[in-house]
């Protein structure tokens, strides 16, 4: 597909969808698992067979889309994702009827979770090599930018979307919100051109432990970890070091986490303004998040969490587009879904890694885990570049 045929707008909605769709259940997780009887436990480790499957699955789809073309890709992983979500929903729907045993429940949490995570890694991936195939070199941070702000919107308007439908009753959400895959999945299929396979020619599997791809595959594990532990670890830092009553934690733990999305979607909008390589992006990006989180750590009221929290973000909104151009410019017309594949799948390493090492920092302070990240920020933002 030549890049005057390349329309951007299909790939911005079909991201939206798909993230507003992953989104809006977290944010109904609690009340709906406890009138089900799930133990948060049992939620978590749905959570992680999700991200686990995550990592798994996004190279073998990003390597899929080289051979196969990146729209019948792009096409498969949302139906799937779509038609998981919806029987995901029929599932919940069922249980709030019957009110079955727990494990039944529990195991049906599973399949669905890991189901909609293990079509989802097809997204990302399949998307950012679409981009690098149709955006110039100097151009495709600025470009990554712009679909990351498409996955930070969806962050934002997911939890708001469930929030303003749960008054109806808590299945209006999840049912609301299943049909937006549904409709993404149209919009791709009659909106975006025909996609061929990568270039003919030799084909070179590219490696895990490729050195091209050792620095953006670190940038992204860290990036990572660093959200998944700000993420699992808010509430319980409003509880413990902010000393806040459970009801007034969530509502603040629920305003940092707002500001985080609006602080991506500006960040982002800044760096697709700006024509910076990729290195200097992670380099003041990284610097940028490193201060917000060695600030989380110190913070000792709410407004200055969410400050901190806000600033950390602003930070990622330039590391995330970044690590995605550093890989897709350091290989050729045929890696370009092998490359975004394999830096997903550290994405996803570093989200089920993440809160498994926070937890374990946070039982020897709050702040150790936000101090942690900050210096692994600081490491791979200021690391000498390989490959």
């Amino acid at each position: 597909m030549s890049s005057t045929s390349f329309r951007l707008w299909p790939l911005l909605f079909a991201v939206l969808a798909c993230s507003m769709g992953m989104m809006a259940f977290t944010a109904l997780a609690g009340p709906l698992l406890r009138v089900l009887g799930v133990a948060p436990w049992q939620f978590g480790l749905a959570m992680t067979l999700s991200g686990l499957l995550w990592m798994l699955m996004a190279r073998p789809w990003g390597v899929a889309s080289d051979r196969l073309g990146r729209k019948p890709v792009l096409l498969l992983g949302i139906g799937g994702f779509a038609l998981a979500y919806l029987a995901f929903c029929a599932f919940i729907q069922y249980a709030l009827w019957t009110q079955p045993a727990v494990w039944f429940v529990f195991a049906g949490l599973m399949l669905g979770r890991g189901a909609m995570g293990g079509f989802y890694a097809g997204v990302p991936p399949t998307s950012g090599a679409l981009v690098a195939d149709n955006t110039p070199p100097e151009r495709r941070a600025a470009a990554m930018a712009t679909l990351g702000s498409a996955g930070a919107l969806g962050l934002v308007l997911g939890p708001a979307l469930a929030a303003a439908l749960a008054p109806q009753g808590l299945s209006l959400p999840l049912y609301g919100t299943a049909l937006l895959p549904l409709v993404a999945l149209v919009v791709i299929w009659a909106a975006l051109p025909a996609t061929p396979p990568a270039a003919k020619g030799p084909r070179r599997v590219l490696r895990w432990r490729d050195p091209r791809l050792r620095r953006p595959m670190a940038v992204a594990f860290t990036a990572m970890l660093g959200v998944a532990n700000a993420q699992m670890m808010v509430g319980f830092l409003a509880l413990d070091r902010l000393g806040l009553p459970p009801e007034q934690a969530a509502n603040t733990a629920g305003i940092a986490l707002t500001l985080v999305g609006v602080a991506l979607l500006l960040s982002q909008a800044l760096v697709r303004r700006l024509v910076w390589p990729p290195a200097r992006l992670v380099r003041i990006g990284g610097s940028v998040a490193a201060l917000g989180f060695a600030a989380v750590a110190l913070a000792s009221t709410a407004p200055a969490l969410w400050m901190a929290y806000f600033v950390a973000a602003s930070g990622m909104g330039f590391v995330f587009p970044a690590f995605a151009a550093m890989a897709a410019n350091a290989v050729g017309p045929q890696e370009q879904g092998a490359a975004a594949g394999t830096v997903a799948a550290a994405q996803g390493c570093g989200m089920v890694l993440g809160p498994v090492l926070g937890g374990a920092l946070y039982a020897l302070a709050p702040g150790a885990p936000y101090l942690a990240v900050a210096a692994a920020l600081l490491l791979v933002a200021h690391g000498r570049p390989r490959g």
